[in-house]
């Protein structure tokens, strides 16, 4: 999740904690962003994300890491979490692992990252405030250059 417009960059669906599926998930963020700026990297204290392999996929990034059991610290992606269950996933009776990625899917890419509005975006979807930031950001060029 970009903390700044709360946008999924990145998501994995696995029935295992196996850090292989961590790790391909910082790979598709890294792809979906194609950026050479800093980045910071927040996770929980879980072994997928102080294991070797996660540290050397992250490297050159900022890591932060929650405080050990202190979800708090985890805020933005734990609140998401519910509300991908309480707003769609408990509707259904989930078939099979192809049935619950659909779902997985349909939420965030049709509906939370598009047209869902946050109050943190000044009641915009994650993609509109995106958008409008580097909107602004052309504009502050523009005037400067």
């Amino acid at each position: 999740m970009d903390l700044y417009s709360r946008k999924i960059i990145s998501w994995v669906l696995s029935d295992t904690l196996e850090s292989k599926w961590v790790i391909e998930a910082v790979k598709k963020a890294k792809r979906a962003r194609d950026t050479n700026n800093p980045l910071v990297m927040h996770s929980d204290r879980g072994a997928q994300y102080v294991c070797r392999d996660y540290l050397k996929e992250t490297e050159g990034m900022q890591r932060s890491y929650s405080k050990k059991a202190y979800p708090w610290d985890n805020a933005c992606i734990e609140s998401f979490h519910a509300l991908i269950k309480r707003e769609w996933i408990n509707r259904f009776k989930i078939l099979d692992y192809n049935h619950a990625y659909s779902l997985v899917f349909q939420y965030i890419e049709t509906f939370y990252n598009t047209i869902r509005i946050h109050s943190h975006c000044g009641y915009l979807s994650p993609d509109k405030y995106e958008k409008m930031y580097w909107e602004e950001l052309k504009i502050i060029e523009l005037k400067v250059g």
